[in-house]
């Protein structure tokens, strides 16, 4: 009976140790938990000022270079416009770096404003006419049917300069192989250079067309190649070349024509080689030239 009642003491004794450390855990728990609520609530109130310095010296900042502001009603953060002027007041006599943002967008804005203005002038001295066009005369050295398409010739034409151009035309259905060969021209010569079948044309001969008929137009007898072709009443001014986005030639196309006595005009202005002779074309009469 003593061994039982010794092991019911010892029992006891070991529940009210248990009960005390369990006690002794929690509280130590609590108090941790309060101490990491305190460090938590110190840091966001720290960080709550540090924004918003941060955001008063942003708004100080933005209207020293001109930008309003607009006030949030019930936002502290979001300055008025009476509130963000006596704010930029303490930033700018802290910091030098304030003048500099102010100086660089004037000099930026003087800047954007110059380009437009010259572009209008260049536009007002660049009518969208023949003379916008760089027709000359070139001379046919070398013909002979594109490696990849049946309907193209492929020609190397001397127009004046140091080397022949390589042009591709849809001629092979209208205009014999033979004629094509060592012919004078009038040549499109300021086109973009663009592929046809593999190959890059830097320049279009110029017709007189109808749907069944393409006639080759002629320069005038005494031509050589490279001579200028200009156009009565329009001064010859060509683009360096054509912008495709202006359709400049798209534009003067439609006014491109034959007249009856079958010379090539503008408007019905002829196309001509100054002291030489017009362009004409063989039989094609008040047709599209193109």
């Amino acid at each position: 009976m003593a061994d039982l009642q010794k092991i019911v003491e010892n029992n006891q004794r070991a529940q009210g140790l248990i009960d005390s450390i369990q006690q002794e855990m929690v509280a130590i728990e609590n108090e941790l938990v309060q101490r990491k609520k305190e460090e938590l609530i110190k840091e966001n109130a720290f960080l709550t000022k540090e924004i918003e310095k941060a955001l008063a010296q942003l708004v100080a900042l933005e209207i020293s270079n001109g930008k309003k502001q607009i006030p949030v009603p019930g936002n502290r953060g979001m300055c008025t416009q009476t509130e963000a002027t006596s704010t930029a007041a303490a930033p700018t006599t802290k910091e030098s770096k304030d003048p500099a943002p102010v100086s660089a967008p004037k000099e930026k804005k003087v800047k954007e404003k110059k380009p437009p203005a010259e572009k209008a002038k260049a536009v007002a001295e660049a009518p969208v006419d023949v003379g916008r066009l760089d027709l000359r005369v070139g001379k046919i050295i070398e013909v002979g049917r594109h490696p990849d398409a049946d309907s193209l010739y492929l020609e190397k034409i001397d127009c004046g300069e140091p080397a022949p151009r390589t042009v591709v035309s849809g001629l092979v259905k209208y205009v014999p192989l033979e004629e094509m060969q060592n012919r004078l021209v009038v040549v499109l010569c300021n086109l973009k250079p663009a592929k046809m079948r593999g190959v890059t044309s830097e320049a279009m001969v110029m017709c007189a067309s109808t749907p069944d008929k393409v006639e080759v137009l002629s320069p005038p007898a005494g031509a050589v190649p490279g001579d200028l072709v200009h156009c009565e009443g329009y001064e010859r001014k060509p683009d360096t070349q054509l912008n495709p986005k202006k359709k400049v030639f798209e534009t003067c196309a439609p006014d491109l024509m034959t007249n009856a006595d079958l010379v090539a005009c503008y408007k019905g202005a002829p196309l001509h080689v100054p002291g030489k002779g017009t362009i004409v074309a063989q039989s094609l009469k008040n047709v599209q030239v193109k």
